[in-house]
């Protein structure tokens, strides 16, 4: 009946960027429209006059906010970003959205177990030598059997650094227990003691780099990390080492990064950039020792699709005085690190 309709919550559904065949599934959109009155929902930026007709929202999911002051919005109970973080401290209003209870969450750990795997295939890609030994067969120059002694190697036992120790390792490190690696981490935002008790051992920056034969760049970008690893701490890298660069290239110099992978001072496998697409005239194109993937980890049609389904998992249980179980929510400290 129109009664009941009304009284059902209002969802203000705007993915915009991403399209909206993309992250749902016909029975996870049917089922977000059953429980709620689902207003918008195109593949279109929303019109500013549309905006204003849906002010009473009780949700809105978003690809990024781009809707001025939370105060406009009433009987706002949940902001849902789509787009892969949380929405920026520039733009956003936490302060009132804390003081609210207003739910803000990411979808970001929709994309670990995905990015996570893709990590691991750079990975032995790299320590393999398999993209190198696939190149030569291509052009008659392949090295049968032992002819290749000393370019590739186990991962077997290894020391692995996690730069970086939430989500996305968390995701990653299951991948890495057959190999019985041996971990070290680098966070300065989580206690010794809870690293320890997720089996990683604490660790500086400057000792991991030295120390570890793989490193995995997982941290998510703030202010303060950016550049983080310049030139001085990327030449720490051990020779025989490889450098996994899977989160943002935000933390790292790449000018540098460019230039010791040229130079075959370690290996390093890439999927992210800071500019991208990638100039063609882009130098690491031409590093033998780099296998670069075209920010491919997350970009999978099942990782859309299992973010579209705990999203309408989690707003429908937010809306029902219920806490979200699958996304990453906004916390004051968290939202400290990117302020």
């Amino acid at each position: 009946t129109r009664r009941r309709i009304l009284t059902r919550p209002k969802i203000l559904l705007d993915p915009a960027f991403r399209p909206l065949g993309q992250l749902f599934a016909p029975v996870d959109l049917r089922r977000l429209k059953r429980a709620a009155r689902v207003v918008w929902g195109r593949n279109a930026d929303l019109p500013a006059a549309e905006l204003e007709r849906h002010r009473d929202a009780d949700a809105i999911i978003c690809g990024y906010w781009r809707y001025g002051s939370i105060a406009a919005f009433p009987r706002l109970k949940a902001v849902f970003e789509v787009g892969g973080g949380l929405p920026s401290p520039r733009a956003f209003d936490y302060a009132a959205a804390f003081r609210r209870g207003v739910t803000v969450a990411s979808c970001a750990p929709g994309f670990g177990p995905a990015v996570a795997e893709m990590a691991l295939a750079l990975t032995l890609a790299c320590t393999r030598t398999v993209v190198d030994t696939d190149r030569r067969f291509r052009t008659g120059r392949e090295r049968w059997q032992f002819a290749e002694t000393g370019e590739s190697w186990t991962l077997h036992g290894k020391t692995v650094g996690f730069i970086g120790y939430g989500g996305l390792a968390r995701n990653l490190r299951p991948l890495l227990e057959p190999f019985g690696v041996h971990v070290l981490a680098y966070d300065p935002w989580r206690a010794p003691a809870d690293l320890r008790r997720e089996d990683a051992v604490p660790c500086g920056l400057d000792r991991l780099l030295r120390t570890a034969r793989v490193i995995y760049v997982l941290a998510i970008p703030t202010p303060a990390n950016r550049g983080l690893l310049n030139r001085r701490r990327l030449s720490l890298i051990h020779r025989n080492a490889v450098l996994i660069l899977i989160s943002r290239s935000h933390l790292v110099d790449f000018g540098a990064l460019t230039d010791l992978v040229r130079r075959r001072r370690f290996r390093a496998g890439i999927d992210v950039f800071p500019r991208e697409p990638l100039p063609k005239s882009h130098p690491i194109r031409r590093a033998p020792w780099a296998v670069l993937s075209a920010h491919k980890a997350g970009a999978m049609d099942e990782a859309m699709k299992l973010i579209g389904k705990w999203t309408v998992d989690d707003v429908l249980a937010v809306l029902r005085g219920r806490k979200p179980s699958h996304m990453q929510v906004a916390r004051p400290s968290l939202v400290a690190r990117l302020a």
